[in-house]
């Protein structure tokens, strides 16, 4: 997709979601339970789309390649492999800013 206002509704009925590395993407679809394939632009100075996707993939929950190898990371995928995103905690980063700003 060039641009959408959201993605939601394309997600929900995925099975399989093959994005680039831009942390929103990668979080929309992981907390929506989807298995990912990261594919990655190695052109890209100071490349933190990489950063982010090898340590997502680290972490076991997504796979990740450059577009000459997506085809066979298609091929030789396992997604049972990928473990399920923790559901975010909002509450701990409300808490933290809380204590920095001295408000509880």
């Amino acid at each position: 997709f060039r641009f959408k206002d959201s993605l939601a509704e394309d997600l929900q009925g995925a099975h399989l979601v093959i994005s680039h590395a831009g942390a929103g993407s990668c979080l929309e679809t992981l907390e929506k339970g989807k298995p990912l394939i990261v594919v990655i632009n190695d052109k890209l100075m100071n490349n933190h789309q990489l950063e982010l996707a090898k340590q997502l993939h680290r972490d076991g929950y997504v796979l990740y390649c450059n577009c000459s190898a997506l085809v066979e990371t298609l091929q030789s995928m396992d997604l049972s492999a990928l473990k399920p995103f923790p559901p975010g905690q909002p509450e701990k980063f409300a808490s933290f800013l809380d204590k920095v700003f001295e408000l509880q």
